[in-house]
């Protein structure tokens, strides 16, 4: 199997749940069957939202080629990202690192569209909403991408910020009212755009309308790596 490199601590608790993805989604019968995992967490990063935004001028990204690099160094065979905001680095990292990266915004588009299906809601941090990239692999899709308004994306950023990253209880009716919004606007599914968000759907019982990015990262890296996949993992989009 591959050996599979995390850069990590975009947040912490969203890096922890990405490794406990992986090990679940492996079907492995003995410690031994499991992918060899190696993490570089840099939480002390700069804010990838607050960076492009513009309210912020120090980027994180020389913090994720360090890591990148570090990783490399301890023969890693390709690389992951668990957060979502960061992929708009995406192009200038894999420039960098001489290994492959895991495409997360570009796999959940083509999932997507291989379901056939038309429109997507988005939820997601303002970085990731502003930044369009994950608008942009969706519409080069042919799908379309329903937004929150300006008041259900503040309420997004509310449960990520002063919430899941304070360490906070989720106020749930808030997440969900803004979904229930998109779904009104015409959403065919949900994209829980946010690792942080991620959090909520392992926590509770959402609507299987809800796809979570996160999973569809950790399936990928399983299927990547050459381990084999648990079956009732193999639909999760």
């Amino acid at each position: 199997m591959k050996k599979l490199g995390i850069i990590g601590g975009l947040g912490p608790m969203a890096t922890a749940y990405f490794m406990e993805l992986v090990i679940k989604m492996t079907k492995a019968g003995k410690d031994q069957d499991h992918i060899k995992m190696f993490l570089y967490s840099i939480p002390d990063a700069p804010d990838r939202t607050a960076y492009i935004c513009g309210k912020s001028k120090k980027s994180p990204l020389p913090h994720m080629i360090k890591a990148g690099r570090s990783l490399i160094d301890q023969k890693v065979d390709f690389l992951a990202i668990p957060c979502v905001t960061a992929q708009y680095f995406y192009k200038s990292l894999t420039e960098e690192l001489k290994v492959p990266v895991i495409p997360l915004v570009a796999n959940i588009a083509r999932e997507i569209k291989q379901k056939g299906i038309k429109a997507v809601g988005i939820l997601a941090t303002q970085g990731t909403i502003e930044s369009q990239v994950l608008q942009k692999e969706f519409m080069e899709c042919g799908i379309e991408v329903i937004l929150p308004s300006k008041e259900g994306q503040a309420a997004v950023m509310d449960v990520i910020y002063n919430q899941i990253k304070a360490g906070k209880p989720v106020d749930l009716n808030e997440f969900t009212d803004v979904g229930n919004e998109l779904i009104d606007k015409g959403a065919e599914r949900l994209i829980i755009g946010c690792t942080e968000l991620s959090l909520i759907k392992k926590e509770y019982p959402l609507e299987r309308v809800y796809v979570d990015i996160l999973e569809v990262l950790a399936k990928n890296v399983v299927e990547y790596s050459g381990a084999p996949l648990r079956m009732e993992y193999s639909d999760i989009v």
